[in-house]
């Protein structure tokens, strides 16, 4: 089915939704429209979805039967915020949905908060992890892990905590120039074992993978700042 863009959208955050139900197309219209701000423009049930479409797409990755790996990798290859949306949660689509350029992965059964708080970081280019991303980067530790000064480690982890660069300057008593070599370091370690990180959240699962950082130490940080801590 040819998708339909929506008009009418009021909120400065466009989402664009693809899934084969439309119950859960319907349900996750719902579930955006209680967040001003965020406007659903377009909605389909195939993977005929052009880049661009929208801020972020919300794609069931299990479209008509077919596992579309394939399709993230394409729309993110052109530059489209994907987040990769299914019921299954195996390691192995989570992984794959993940590498191949998807924003975050979020499972059906993961409710509505985790759903809203994915798009408004994905808009933001931000990381967020769902449990169920975290839980599947955390079980997979590879061996090629680089090794990173206790400098590189926590500058990473605070610019991780969405702090800015400038912030974590301020933190850490250095420059943000400093900064910027402590991040750069640690992206040419990851480069130089095989595994390229070139975005902050490429970054951040890395370092879940390898242990380096705790999926509290970022949800956590979240849910303090959320509470006015």
């Amino acid at each position: 089915m040819v998708g339909d863009p929506i008009s009418g959208a009021t909120g400065s955050l466009t989402v664009a939704i693809t899934d084969d139900h439309p119950v859960v197309i319907e349900g996750i219209q719902t579930w955006l429209s209680e967040e001003p701000r965020i406007s659903v423009v377009y909605t389909g049930e195939t993977a005929d979805v052009p880049p661009g479409v929208a801020d972020v797409l919300i794609l069931d990755l299990n479209l008509h039967g077919r596992i579309a790996i394939d399709t993230v990798a394409a729309l993110a290859a052109a530059g489209q915020r994907v987040i990769a949306f299914s019921q299954f949660t195996e390691q192995r689509v989570v992984l794959e949905s993940l590498e191949v350029g998807a924003c975050e992965f979020v499972a059906k059964n993961e409710g509505r908060a985790h759903l809203v708080n994915t798009v408004l970081a994905a808009a933001g280019d931000r990381p967020y992890l769902t449990p169920t991303a975290a839980g599947v980067l955390a079980g997979d530790r590879g061996a090629n892990r680089p090794q990173l000064s206790s400098q590189e480690r926590t500058a990473l982890l605070w610019w991780f905590q969405s702090m800015s660069k400038a912030s974590v300057a301020r933190r850490m008593g250095v420059s943000v120039h400093t900064v910027d070599v402590y991040i750069r370091r640690a992206r040419v370690k990851y480069a130089q074992v095989g595994r390229n990180a070139p975005t902050k959240a490429d970054m951040l699962a890395r370092a879940i993978e390898d242990g380096l950082v705790k999926p509290d130490d970022i949800t956590g940080y979240e849910s303090a700042a959320a509470g006015g801590g």
